[in-house]
C-alpha cells in the first residue's frame, strides 16, 4: 500500500481542495450525512443535499453555513429512495441542471433494524431503501458520472454486512423476517453491488471508481429508529444511551467516507472503515469484508434481480 493510503490519523483536514468538482449526498440533514455534505461544501465542492425533507434539508443547509462562518456551495433538492419514481425525478431534475457531469455521488441514507415495511414500490423497507433506491439512483447519475474522469461512487455499508446473507428466494422477508437480518442483507448488497459495479467499470474502460465505506459505531439518528418503532420512548432512550456511552461522534463515523471520496491511489472496489478495535471506532484505513461480500457469483445475482426489480439498467455491460 502506497503512503497516501496508509496515513495514520487522517482526518477531515486532510481533504484536498474540493472548488469546481460536485458532490451529491443522499440523506444529508443528519448525521453521517450532514458531516459528509458539511466537509465537502467546506472545501469547496458544491454539494447537493439528497433528502427527504426540504424544511429539515433547509434547517441543516443553515446549521452547516453558521458552522462555517460562511456561505457554503450547498443546494437542497428532495429525494425519496423508498419511491423509485422520487428516484427517477431527482435523477433527471439534477441531470438538467448539471450537464457539465458529477463527481461524487455519496450513497449515504439508510434505514436500520425497523419492524417489517413496504416501499412504495413494493419493497422490503431497509433492501428498498438501503440497496435498490441506491442502485436506482447510481444507474441514473451513471451518465453523468462517465462524463466526469476519475468521478467516485461511495456507498456506505455497515459491519452488520456480517450478519446478513442474500436471501434470492425471500428477498422481501415475506416468508421470514428478522429486523437485524434484514439490515444485513441490505448492507451486504451494498457491497456486492460496490464490486460488481466496479467490475463492470473496468470491463468498460471506463475511468470511475466504485467504493464502498463503513462509519462503525457513530452516534446518529440511525441507532434510535428502530427501537422507537419497536418499544416506543423506552427504546429510544436506551439507544440513546447506548450513543452516549459507546459511540464514537458522527463527525468521526463520517472519515471513512470522506476518505473513499476523496484520498488519491484507492483501488476500485476498496472498503474504508474505522482502524480502532473491531472497527467500532477511529481514524480510516482500508478494511476487510466478510466471505459473502467476496461472492462475485451471488454479485452478479443480485445486480440481475435488482436490475428486475428497479427496471434501471446502467449503460454498461
Amino acid at each position: 500500500m502506497s503512503q497516501s493510503t496508509s496515513k495514520i490519523k487522517w482526518t477531515a483536514d486532510d481533504l484536498p481542495a474540493l472548488t469546481g468538482r460536485s458532490a451529491v449526498v443522499t440523506g444529508a440533514n443528519s448525521g453521517l450525512g450532514w458531516w459528509t455534505a458539511y466537509e465537502l461544501s467546506r472545501h469547496g465542492a458544491h454539494v447537493t443535499m439528497a433528502v427527504r425533507d426540504l424544511a429539515k434539508g433547509a434547517l441543516a443547509r443553515g446549521q452547516m453555513q453558521d458552522r462555517a462562518g460562511r456561505e457554503l456551495p450547498i443546494t437542497i433538492s428532495e429525494l425519496d429512495l423508498a419511491d423509485l419514481a422520487s428516484v427517477r425525478v431527482f435523477a433527471q431534475q439534477w441531470s438538467r441542471n448539471n450537464p457539465q457531469g458529477l463527481d461524487l455521488l455519496i450513497n449515504n441514507a439508510g434505514i436500520m433494524a425497523i419492524p417489517r415495511a413496504l416501499t412504495k414500490d413494493g419493497f422490503e423497507m431497509q433492501l428498498g431503501t438501503n440497496h435498490l433506491g441506491h442502485y436506482a439512483l447510481t444507474g441514473l447519475l451513471f451518465p453523468a458520472l462517465v462524463a466526469i474522469p476519475h468521478s467516485r461512487v461511495v456507498t456506505v455499508s455497515s459491519g452488520a454486512h456480517r450478519l446478513g446473507s442474500i436471501r434470492l428466494d425471500d428477498l422481501m422477508g415475506e416468508k421470514r423476517y428478522r429486523p437485524w437480518s434484514a439490515y444485513g442483507q441490505s448492507k451486504l448488497a451494498n457491497l456486492l453491488f460496490t464490486s460488481e459495479l466496479q467490475r463492470r467499470i473496468d470491463a468498460a474502460g471506463i475511468h470511475t471508481l466504485a467504493l464502498a465505506a463503513h462509519p462503525g459505531f457513530a452516534s446518529t439518528n440511525l441507532q434510535g429508529v428502530g427501537p422507537s418503532l419497536r418499544y416506543g420512548s423506552r427504546g429510544k432512550s436506551i439507544a440513546d444511551l447506548g450513543n452516549r456511552l459507546l459511540a464514537q461522534p458522527a463527525e468521526m463515523g463520517a472519515l471513512p467516507t470522506l476518505f473513499a471520496a476523496t484520498q488519491p491511489g484507492l483501488p476500485g472496489g476498496a472498503y474504508i472503515g474505522p482502524d480502532g478495535f473491531m472497527e467500532q471506532r477511529g481514524y480510516p484505513k482500508m478494511v476487510d469484508r466478510s466471505g459473502a461480500a467476496k461472492d462475485d457469483v451471488m454479485a452478479r445475482e443480485l445486480w440481475v434481480r435488482s436490475e428486475d426489480l428497479t427496471g434501471v439498467r446502467f449503460p454498461i455491460g
